[in-house]
């Protein structure tokens, strides 16, 4: 199946904060796009990954960004019901509401379209969401900073914002596709082939800080008693996704009757 992109090439605000004015005269921000386009305390520039895995039923969320703990903001996932991202201005409300417009019935998409239509600042969001039938959808705000668009194929969506450009998106594609049809690959070894080739094709304009891997599926948690299989963060690192990968592996060492892989 063929992936459809969506890319927006608006965002540029005029408002100017201290605090990225003191930060572009020591060079901190790169020369590349302008200081005032970011606003530290609101905005989560990520790129990320939604995805079904219709053969094990999990879920799973993946995401890097140059903002301490991602994690605790972007992924919200529920077994049987769905996953969503949420980010750019996010939005945290998308996700427990997300999950429960899902519980009722609603499809990705029209998640997507009920949660937006709502929100008076919805161009500034962007927010992914794959529901426990495999069905995608993701919406990029026409005020989320550019670069910013996202991608929906069978099955997952992902996307972004403040990025290098568009290759980051089309390399976090291709190497999701990639890694889920080999043997012996799970779904959280999708995810991380995704973010890291997001990161080699550029990642986020501003650098990196924190990643997050959240995987849920019936009874995967600790004991069978919940549904969070894998729930995995890096909340301030050089290099999130490497460390998020050791934390991944360790992982399946220390949980490896739980692991499932792909026949």
């Amino acid at each position: 199946m063929k992936a459809s992109y969506v890319v927006n090439y608006f965002g540029q605000t005029r408002s100017l904060t201290i605090v990225a004015l003191l930060l572009s005269l020591v060079r901190v921000l790169p020369d590349e796009w302008p200081a005032e386009t970011i606003r530290e305390d609101a905005l989560v520039s990520t790129f990320s990954i939604v995805a079904f895995d219709p053969l094990t039923q999990e879920l799973g969320i993946a995401v890097q960004s140059k903002f301490f703990g991602v994690g605790s903001v972007v992924p919200w996932a529920k077994a049987g019901v769905g996953a969503i991202a949420t980010q750019s201005y996010a939005n945290v409300t998308y996700g427990p509401n997300g999950l429960s417009h899902l519980e009722s019935g609603l499809e990705a998409a029209a998640v997507i379209e009920k949660l937006t239509s709502e929100d008076a600042q919805s161009a500034t969001r962007q927010v992914a969401v794959v529901d426990a039938h495999g069905g995608a959808a993701s919406f990029t705000g026409e005020a989320c900073h550019s670069w910013a668009g996202h991608v929906v194929g069978q099955h997952y969506a992902i996307q972004g914002n403040l990025l290098a450009g568009q290759k980051v998106v089309e390399a976090m594609d291709r190497a999701f596709r990639q890694t889920r049809g080999q043997p012996k690959r799970s779904l959280a070894d999708a995810l991380m082939a995704a973010l890291a080739a997001g990161q080699a094709a550029g990642g986020d304009k501003r650098g990196r800080q924190s990643a997050a891997l959240l995987v849920v599926r019936e009874g995967g948690g600790y004991a069978g008693s919940n549904d969070r299989f894998i729930d995995l963060r890096v909340e301030d690192h050089p290099k999130p996704i490497d460390e998020l990968q050791r934390l991944l592996d360790m992982h399946k060492v220390f949980y490896k009757r739980s692991h499932r892989t792909r026949p």
